[in-house]
């Protein structure tokens, strides 16, 4: 079993033709999608609303096998985010957020723990930046077992952060729990503002984590297990747009390196860990070449590497 808590909205896509489709998203919600349509048994905490929206919202999760008995649900209407896609395929982000959905996580529903079985939490993006969830979600992290393995995908979404110092501050912490870190190199400017690259990664790794997966859109993708840096190549692809994609290699990385009952420990195979980077560069490039986030089912990948 894997945990995803974050938010769950609607993106508005508007397409350098103009055109507007209404489709469901957030990071986690996507990763938790990718994770389930992969055949993994994954739980989500999040808040839903009671309106059309956040109906589509839980449709698009239980069609996936989403367990959601640990959703939270709310007469808050839907958070909306507005996609502008660039000729490049490429996603700018704006967000309507104030007494919506996505924040509305509270602790209460929280206090009997995780789901009996639970292997591994992956959670990030808005999830430590709207409150209340933010401080929710940053408790449920104090509070995981010392054997559950943690992977945090920042995603950062600079144009929502209100308060950037205080986001820093609260990853910082949350960092140093975590077993598994999936950044961007623009996670990674706007953490370490000022630093280049190796500066700002050299911090993440500081922080303690055993695996740091950096992603740089269709350069390489650099897996640093224990210090030591791969090189894993993404394929080359038509880009339709890049929504999700981010968000599914993350979800298909988790479900690969846990998929076979591993916890923690899993994080320190570096074998395993860079099957499962491979494994997630194809999941990735597959939501590329399709409009919106459409994650893989696990035939449409051809099944779990081989090891």
């Amino acid at each position: 079993m894997i945990v995803v808590a974050g938010d769950a909205l609607v993106d508005l896509i508007v397409r350098a033709d103009g055109s507007i489709t209404a489709v469901p998203g957030g990071g986690p919600y996507n990763s938790a999608r990718a994770i389930g349509r992969l055949g993994v048994a994954v739980s989500w905490i999040g808040g839903l609303s009671s309106d059309r929206f956040g109906q589509a919202l839980e449709a698009g999760l239980t069609g996936a096998g989403v367990d959601l008995s640990m959703a939270q649900r709310t007469e808050l209407p839907t958070t909306l985010a507005l996609a502008e896609i660039g000729l490049d395929g490429a996603a700018s982000y704006r967000f309507y957020t104030d007494a919506t959905s996505a924040p509305a996580v509270l602790p209460e529903p929280l206090a009997g723990g995780l789901p009996a079985g639970t292997d591994a939490v992956l959670t990030g993006t808005l999830g430590f930046v709207l409150e209340p969830m933010a401080t929710t979600l940053e408790a449920m992290v104090a509070a995981l077992p010392p054997g559950l393995l943690l992977m945090i995908d920042p995603n950062c979404r600079p144009s929502i952060t209100r308060d950037p110092d205080t986001f820093r501050a609260r990853l910082t912490r949350v960092l140093a729990r975590a077993d598994v870190v999936k950044v961007s190199t623009e996670d990674l400017a706007f953490l370490l503002p000022g630093s280049s690259t190796q500066a700002a990664t050299a911090w993440v790794q500081a922080l303690g984590p055993r695996v740091v997966l950096i992603t740089d859109g269709p350069s390489p993708v650099r897996v640093l297990i224990d210090g030591k840096e791969h090189l894993v190549p993404a394929p080359r692809v038509e880009v339709v747009d890049t929504i999700g994609a981010g968000d599914t290699f993350g979800g298909a990385f988790l479900a690969c390196l846990v998929q076979g009952g591993g916890g923690r420990h899993s994080a320190g195979d570096p074998d395993a860990v860079l099957r499962a980077a491979r494994f997630a560069v194809c999941a990735s490039a597959f939501v590329c070449e399709h409009a919106g986030a459409n994650p893989p089912t696990l035939a449409e990948l051809g099944g779990w590497p081989v090891a």
